[in-house]
């Protein structure tokens, strides 16, 4: 059978509940495996005689069982087993005096205590690994790592006393050596066989084989409750074995020859085929060989070569069996290497591609209706706007089309501008559209720009197009984009349907456009009669740092507005402790004041409702090191499991948390928190306090109807429900001036930049303005020094680049919202930006020399599997 990174584990993988497991943590195909990288890897443990021990010092050393006992604990329940070791042979070989510890163990469980008593029998040779202390005045080890050792019959070596004996005579591997895996570069997944039929398996058929096991370096991986890094491990070592792999990576960088031990091959009862099987005597290069043939490489061979990089599959290997820490890290160096290069191809590309294609040319005219517009603004632009609509002019003149993204602070004026480029394309006789991710915020666009229009001469249509429209205002909008009329059509997701046709149509215009796949972009340049491509505006209010947006947006020209119009005031973020009784008292006194005074105020949670799944096993779609996330339908935000995966899609329509920040242990594992609050949940406790008498609330999330939500909204912005309870669907172009004061429930659980873009929702009509932080993070973790970064700084900069450094690139600007999979696990975008421009000069030579990339047919198809697994380049915060 081949092998390739595309093969399904289920067809390898014999362990059903395994694969399950591996599953949940988006783990389902061999390539998943092998690029499932490890967190950290750990150091490796050096060997000692039980003489050299120092309390509190990792070791390991070889010794044999002399006696072993149980011992019931009269005092609490369960069993304390004692085993006794003596470490003369081993200790002769480091020329040290022999000597005894004890190894203890405690367990309530009597069928744990009867497979430890079974495994340490008297006379059996062991290889422990682990801290030593002292108790009652004798050297103890508490819970170590044992590997049992199969007894000397299978040759000399086999046992301690030909380990010896080899040790004495200059051969033994570990003699002397302080380095315990210079020599002998074996690996670890399973037990061997016990000799001639035992019942009893044993861990390993020689001590050195053991002392290399415990001793090197290993990998350490985002677990779960459902599957240990330890079993992680196991399978993508057996998966290499079986895709040729038989020795370590050696640190000449080259694949170990036949003088190397190798990685053994996996238990049937793990693995189901094994490559090979058929031909036992594959040798170390062969095996070599068929290794980097299931594993071809990415990067161009010259470029591999002019940077010193390892081949991928040499790579994968030093990661998932690291000869070395430092070969480790040179792996993950090669790996985020090829991340950059591939994704710098993939921008490069698009550009080029992009300025092929024919699009309307929309020149200023004399007296144009742009002029008209800017001159009937009642204030002035700030030179920020005024420089980004003069660059879009420009563009809009040109025959290719524009692409161009706009990044800009909530209220910074994104809108005018846009409406600006619409007009200059209206004015050359086309259509615009103004595509926006709610029905909500399309009639605000469309009220918002029919007001701003109205005094043009002349006048200006504009069309609202939603998906929940009445059926004849809905065949009346169609019909007037149909029409090819030159103006203004504002629509939601309704622009992308097959019935939606704009024939003039020379500009689109996306708000919030990580809302938004290539996909359905894509679909909206099928609108034109004459095979054009509409002019490309995308806007975002979501902070990006310019080294990620360098990174990340290089298929298109991009403009910042970071200038504030006048009369806003910065809004004043206060962090609250949740169990901190009278701050909150004096919160929803304040926040009562503010409703008495005319204002109003945003109570956001995470979930709708208290019953909802939350961190529940997933689909089976992503990992924590680099997964997709699935996008919320509740709120447009994504919903992980613990373990990193999606969300089942009930749960995925009901949390509304951005990419939650998961706690792990020093092993791997999800540690468990709190349950999120839930709308619901929160209104009804609200109601209920003395300080809300009288004041009605209302509610929304993603599972009201659209008539619902606008009737909600117009209610909120009247002061007939002036606290509105909310999941995160209000992130996103929510008008009301009137509102000073936001809540944000379990807000140690979110994104900083959605937090962020939550606090831009009040202050937006120059009233004084607070936004409460409401916070269950335990004093001095991290989840409460990602507060204090928002507490300190209205930034959206600063905010975005500190996001990254907590969270990491491959979580913040990897993810594919509509559902593929991220191809940006390693890389680094503000830590690595120099290999990203170092990637990027290289990728524009080598198209430059090959545009098609036709002599690279791997990177070539790694360029694509790119493109489709990241649709949207922004960030889902």
């Amino acid at each position: 059978m081949s092998i390739t990174m595309d093969t399904t584990l289920a067809s390898l993988v014999t362990n059903k509940r395994r694969v399950s497991a591996l599953k949940s943590l988006g783990i389902v195909t061999v390539g998943d495996a092998l690029t499932y990288y490890p967190f950290r890897v750990t150091e490796p443990v050096p060997l000692r005689a039980i003489r050299e021990a120092a309390p509190g010092q990792q070791m390991a050393f070889a010794a044999v069982i002399r006696d072993m006992r149980v011992v019931p604990m009269n005092a609490r329940r369960g069993y304390r087993l004692e085993a006794t070791v003596d470490d003369a042979d081993f200790a002769r070989s480091r020329r040290a005096p022999g000597s005894t510890a004890r190894l203890t163990f405690f367990s309530y469980r009597k069928s744990y205590v009867d497979w430890v008593s079974m495994r340490l029998r008297a006379g059996t040779s062991v290889v422990v690994s682990g801290m030593p202390s002292e108790y009652m005045g004798q050297l103890q080890f508490t819970h170590p790592e044992i590997l049992t050792v199969a007894p000397g019959s299978a040759g000399t070596g086999a046992g301690l006393e030909g380990y010896a004996r080899g040790a004495a005579s200059g051969n033994g591997a570990f003699a002397g050596s302080t380095d315990p895996y210079a020599s002998v570069q074996s690996a670890y997944p399973p037990a061997a066989a016990a000799s001639s039929g035992a019942a009893l398996k044993y861990d390993a058929d020689t001590v050195q084989e053991a002392l290399t096991r415990v001793c090197r370096p290993r990998p350490v991986y985002h677990a779960s409750s459902r599957i240990s890094s330890e079993h992680i491990h196991e399978t993508i070592l057996g998966l290499l074995w079986m895709m040729g792999a038989r020795t370590s990576s050696t640190p000449d960088g080259q694949l170990a020859g036949a003088g190397s031990a190798g990685i053994v091959a996996p238990t049937t009862d793990t693995i189901a085929v094994q490559n090979g099987e058929e031909n036992s005597g594959t040798t170390a290069e062969s095996g070599a060989e068929a290794l980097s043939q299931s594993i071809p490489d990415v990067l161009p061979e010259s470029v591999r070569k002019a940077k010193n990089l390892m081949h991928r599959a040499e790579a994968f290997l030093a990661i998932h069996d690291p000869a070395s820490t430092t070969r480790f890290k040179e792996a993950i160096e090669t790996l985020r290497y090829e991340e950059a290069f591939v994704s710098q191809t993939s921008l490069l590309k698009a550009r080029s591609h992009a300025h092929k294609s024919a699009a309307h040319s929309c020149p200023l005219v004399t007296d144009s209706l742009r002029d008209q517009f800017i001159a009937s603004l009642p204030f002035s632009l700030t030179a920020g706007q005024q420089q980004v609509i003069h660059d879009i002019a420009a563009d809009l003149a040109h025959d290719w089309p524009m692409q161009r993204l706009l990044q800009g602070e909530v209220g910074s004026g994104k809108t005018v501008v846009a409406l600006a480029a619409m007009l200059q394309a209206v004015d050359a006789g086309y259509q615009a559209v103004l595509v926006a991710p709610t029905q909500v915020l399309a009639e605000q666009h469309a009220e918002t720009i029919g007001r701003m229009v109205e005094q043009l001469k002349p006048a200006i249509p504009v069309t609202l197009l939603t998906g929940g429209m009445k059926l004849a205002a809905r065949r009346k909008a169609l019909a007037a984009a149909s029409s090819g009329e030159p103006g203004i059509i504002v629509a939601t997701h309704a622009a992308f349907s097959k019935t939606f046709q704009a024939p003039h149509l020379a500009l689109v215009v996306i708000d919030e456009q990580h809302r938004f796949g290539v996909e359905q972009r894509e679909s909206l340049n099928a609108k034109t009669d004459d095979g054009t491509t509409p002019h490309l505006l995308v806007m975002t209010a979501t902070p990006i740092p310019r080294t990620a947006a360098m990174t990340w947006f290089g298929d298109l020209d991009i403009s910042w507005l970071t200038e504030l119009p006048g009369g806003r005031k910065p809004i004043r973020t206060v962090v609250v402790n949740e169990a901190d009784a009278a701050t909150m008292g004096r919160m929803f006194a304040h926040i009562r004041a503010r409703v008495d005074a005319g204002e109003r105020a945003y109570i956001v949670c995470p979930r709708i409702d208290a019953d909802d799944e939350e961190n529940e096993g997933g689909s089976g779609v992503s990992a924590a090191a680099g997964s997709a996330r699935g996008r919320a339908a509740a709120s447009g935000s994504s919903a992980r499991t613990a373990a990193g995966g999606r969300a089942t899609r009930a749960a995925a329509d009901a949390i509304g948390i951005d990419d939650p920040y998961e706690t792990f242990d020093e092993n791997g594992e999800t540690v468990a928190r709190p349950p999120l609050h839930a709308v619901a949940e929160i209104a009804d406790r609200l109601q209920k306090l003395p300080q809300f008498q009288g004041i009605r609330f209302a509610t929304l999330t993603g599972r009201d109807k659209d008539d619902v939500k606008t009737q909600v909204m117009a209610d909120f912005a009247g002061g007939e429900t002036p606290i509105l309870v909310s999941t995160t669907v209000i992130e996103v172009g929510v008008d009301v001036k009137q509102a000073s004061c936001i809540v944000i429930f379990d807000a140690d659980r979110y994104g900083l930049s959605q937090l962020h873009q939550l606090r831009g929702r009040v202050g937006r009509g120059g009233t004084n303005s607070w936004a409460f932080l409401i916070s269950r993070a335990e004093p001095g973790s991290p989840a409460e020094q990602r507060l204090e970064v928002i507490h300190h700084s209205l930034d959206g900069a600063e905010i975005a680049q500190a996001d990254l450094e907590f969270r990491g690139a491959g979580d913040v600007l990897g993810d594919a919202q509509s559902g593929g999979k991220s191809s940006l696990k390693l890389l680094r975008v503000v830590k690595d930006a120099d290999m990203i421009a170092d990637a990027r000069t290289r990728a524009g030579q080598l198209l430059a020399a090959d545009p098609e990339l036709a002599g690279e047919v791997q990177l070539a198809g790694a360029v694509l599997d790119f493109t489709r697994g990241n649709e949207t380049f922004l960030t889902s915060s």
